[in-house]
């Protein structure tokens, strides 16, 4: 089995001494996990960085076997904000995110373009936000309907699994200068869906770097 595809890193862990084994989330393949081999080496290291887009040739000998990946760099991404802790671990809260809730091997290109928008957004003044609406456009794609403002009318509250929780302001008023406390209060209440919806009922660890996005907005 072989294709071809376009991609970004979500995670890389050492496999021997040589290679590694990375998850990415492609255009038309969904998230796939494969082994790169060499790379780990001088060479090859700089283009594992987490958020960097890759090219992707993917081999395997079945559908259902493990596979390798060749690879090319088409953007790099994370080092540009390496001196930037809030776009740093944005980048890494949102990969890890993806990580964890992605289905193996099933193609979303609404949420992969979703994705490469938020990329586009981090040199903006106000990406923050973007990075918040893009959260909760992924809960809403992977299925929970979070209808919080229509026909110009809004609550602002919603009760989650008989919990109510305080609809943050940049829901209600879409041109609000968020503060610190604006932002904390948006990431906690997307957290709390993402809590409520999927890391609890399946039982999966709540992404560290996103925990330590909300540290910066206190």
């Amino acid at each position: 089995m072989h294709w071809k595809d376009e991609g970004y890193l979500l995670s890389k862990n050492n496999f021997n001494e040589n290679s590694i084994i990375i998850e990415t989330f492609t255009l038309d393949h969904g998230k796939y996990t494969g082994i790169v081999y060499g790379g780990s080496s001088r060479k090859q290291k700089k283009n594992f960085q987490i958020g960097n887009k890759i090219s992707l040739n993917w081999n395997s000998k079945g559908q259902n076997k493990s596979g390798y990946f060749t690879i090319e760099l088409v953007r790099a991404v994370s080092p540009y904000y390496f001196d930037d802790k809030e776009r740093s671990i944005s980048i890494l809260s949102a990969t890890s995110i993806l990580k964890i809730l992605l289905p193996e091997a099933e193609t979303n290109k609404k949420i992969y373009n979703t994705l490469e928008n938020l990329i586009n957004d981090l040199p903006k003044k106000n990406w923050i936000k973007s990075y918040l609406l893009w959260e909760l456009s992924l809960i809403k794609e992977l299925g929970f309907e979070n209808n919080f403002i229509s026909d110009n009318a809004f609550n602002d509250t919603v009760v989650i699994n008989q919990k109510s929780y305080k609809v943050p302001k940049m829901l209600l008023d879409k041109n609000i200068m968020l503060s610190k406390t604006d932002i904390r209060e948006a990431l906690l209440f997307n957290k709390a869906l993402l809590m409520e919806n999927f890391i609890i009922p399946n039982r999966l660890k709540f992404p560290l770097s996103r925990n330590t996005l909300e540290k910066y907005y206190i």
